[in-house]
């Protein structure tokens, strides 16, 4: 399995957005990049952070899928998601933060069963919030 994760750049530096989309953009990334140093515990060839900034065509450096929706009939791409390829080469892509971080908390719980090493992350309240 691959992971690709991308977050908007200027969320993750605090310049865009407010507080709270800061620390949630933050913590995705601590997640990730956890998940990363111990991606074989769980059969995870890769994961990929990208960060991606404004103009970016929705930032895939590894897998080629883009999420988009449609607001004010124009349409909007998706600068924070996380995709996901198979070893079928079936693609998952979840847009939203949400479902972003029960994905990857999920993955450090599998990971916390196959080491004794502390892989936790301590998560910032607003991210909390948001999965509980």
């Amino acid at each position: 399995m691959r992971m690709e994760l991308r977050v908007c750049k200027h969320c993750y530096d605090g310049s865009h957005g407010n507080g709270q989309k800061t620390a949630v953009t933050r913590d995705m990334v601590k997640c990730a990049e956890r998940i990363r140093e111990y991606k074989d515990l769980i059969g995870i060839d890769s994961l990929y952070i990208t960060y991606v900034e404004e103009g970016d065509t929705g930032g895939a450096e590894a897998l080629p899928a883009i999420v988009a929706s449609i607001e004010d009939n124009q349409i909007q791409l998706s600068d924070t998601q996380l995709v996901m390829e198979d070893e079928n080469d079936n693609m998952l892509v979840y847009p939203e933060p949400d479902d972003i971080l029960e994905v990857l908390t999920r993955n450090i719980d599998q990971m916390s069963e196959q080491t004794r090493n502390d892989v936790s992350i301590d998560l910032s309240e607003e991210t909390i919030d948001l999965i509980s």
